[in-house]
C-alpha cells in the first residue's frame, strides 16, 4: 500500500466531512467529501474538463463506462444523471473514497452504478466501452503507469480511454507511455495547464 492520503486504501486520518456543490451541464449536484479523498474542498478543474470533454456530443452516450479512481464518485455519478444510457461503474482502492461515493449515488438520486473498492483492475470484471481517470499523479508514475497498462487490457475493441492531467505533472511523458499502449493517442482539450488525453486502439488487441 502507497503511504498518502487519496491513495491509501485504509485512510487513518480523522473525518471532517463536508458538502460540495457542482453544476454540470444545467444541473446540480451535492457531494459528500472528507478528507483522505482527492479533491475534497470543490471539484478538481481537471476533473471538470475531463467531463466536459466526454459530455460533447460528438461522444458515444451508451456502453460500459468505468470511472477509474472514482474519489467521491463524481465523474462516474454525473455521468450517469446525464447520459443514462451507460451502464456505469466506480472504483477506488480508497475505501472512505467508496463509501462516500455510494452515499454519493443515492443522494443524488443515481440508481444502477456499480461500486467497487479495487486497486487498479484487481477486482473489476469485463471490458468497457470508455475509461475516465484523473489518474493519482502523487502515487508515482509506476503506478499510473500501471493503471494506463490496465485499461488498455479492459477496453472494448472499439473502446476509449480518455485521462486528464497537468502538463507540469507529467502529461508529456505519459502521452509517451500511452503511445505504447495505443495507436491512435491524442489531445482533445486542453485548459489552464490541464490536457485530455483519448486514447484508442489499444496496440495489444490489435496484434493477437
Amino acid at each position: 500500500m502507497f503511504m498518502g492520503y487519496y491513495f491509501d486504501q485504509q485512510p487513518e486520518s480523522g473525518h471532517q466531512e463536508q458538502d460540495v456543490l457542482v453544476r454540470m451541464n444545467g444541473k446540480d449536484f451535492h457531494f459528500l467529501t472528507d478528507k483522505s479523498v482527492f479533491s475534497k474542498q470543490r471539484l478538481d478543474y481537471g476533473t471538470a474538463l475531463l467531463l466536459q470533454a466526454v459530455l460533447k456530443d460528438d461522444f458515444p452516450k451508451t456502453g460500459r463506462l468505468l470511472d477509474l479512481g472514482c474519489g467521491y464518485g463524481a465523474v462516474g455519478i454525473i455521468m450517469k444523471k446525464l447520459r443514462p444510457a451507460f451502464s456505469v461503474v466506480l472504483s477506488d482502492i480508497n475505501e472512505r473514497a467508496v463509501s462516500l461515493a455510494q452515499k454519493n449515488a443515492i443522494e443524488n438520486q443515481v440508481k444502477s452504478v456499480e461500486v467497487i473498492q479495487s486497486d487498479g483492475f484487481s477486482d473489476i470484471e469485463g471490458n468497457f466501452d470508455v475509461i475516465m481517470t484523473n489518474p493519482p499523479v502523487r502515487a508515482g508514475k509506476k503506478t499510473v503507469f500501471r493503471l494506463f497498462e490496465e485499461s488498455a487490457e479492459h477496453l472494448t475493441p472499439q473502446g476509449r480511454l480518455v485521462v486528464v492531467m497537468r502538463k507540469q505533472q507529467g502529461a508529456p511523458s505519459a502521452i509517451r507511455k500511452l503511445k505504447e499502449l495505443f495507436s491512435d493517442v491524442a489531445i482533445i482539450d486542453r485548459s489552464a495547464g490541464y490536457w485530455v488525453i483519448q486514447c484508442q486502439n489499444p496496440i495489444s488487441s490489435e496484434s493477437l
